[in-house]
């Protein structure tokens, strides 16, 4: 499982992975390779063991596609079933690509001064204008990437099909995300969407602390 969390003041996002024990076994030495750390052994991230499991996490500068694996006791290699994408290796086997958006850090804008303006006696008059006709400012798409089990290559995909909202993902039914992912290429069939429209429907009532308790519970968005 990945979790991401962007910097809002430099451009970097923490990056924690995380596996279960039984995925891996309950005493085994795990460490995250890739081409963040020249996948040697050696530089690789050491994932600590938990209650829950294996994880670790690290600094990655943002606006940047990583390859990685996940090798156990030096000789088991695994994928993450929640990775972004999956590239091919010449070894007959897949990496798992982790791609981090990149990110923008605006400075504080400055706030203007008011002139007030002067009457003719000197005295100073608010100006008013008269309230015109509301604008209409279309919603913004949501940021399905905060379901978990979707990154931005299955969130493009969802978008591209017309659900850009949490509450549209909330009313998806199954046959029709399993349609999509299919339809992408057999890279993106593992994924399984059966919890998206439970999340996407607690992230769409503004429920964020019972969304973290459900995705807690979760290995790479499965029960």
């Amino acid at each position: 499982m990945i979790k991401k969390q962007y910097s809002k003041t430099k451009p970097v996002c923490k990056v924690t992975f995380s596996l279960t024990k039984e995925q891996v076994g309950k005493k085994a030495e795990v460490r995250v390779l890739g081409s963040f750390n020249d996948w040697s052994w050696d530089k690789g991230l050491a994932m600590k063991s938990g209650k829950k499991g294996y994880s670790a996490s690290i600094e990655l500068a943002a606006g940047t596609t990583y390859e990685f694996r996940y090798l156990v006791n030096g000789q088991d290699w695994f994928n993450d079933e929640a990775a972004d994408d999956y590239q091919p290796t010449p070894f007959f086997s897949h990496n798992c690509a982790i791609a981090l958006e990149a990110v923008i850090i605006k400075a504080p804008a400055k706030k203007a001064k008011k002139s007030p303006v002067k009457k003719a006696t000197g005295t100073t008059k608010k100006t008013t204008t008269k309230a015109g006709a509301p604008k209409v400012t279309p919603a913004k798409p949501d940021d399905l990437k905060k379901i978990e089990g979707i990154g931005p290559k299955i969130a493009g995909l969802l978008v591209a099909d017309g659900i850009t909202t949490f509450a549209a993902l909330g009313k998806a039914k199954q046959t029709k995300l399993k349609a999509i992912l299919e339809a992408a290429g057999s890279r993106y069939k593992m994924h399984d969407p059966t919890t998206w429209p439970q999340q996407a429907k607690l992230a769409a009532a503004g429920k964020w602390e019972q969304l973290k308790t459900l995705q807690d519970e979760l290995k790479g968005g499965r029960k």
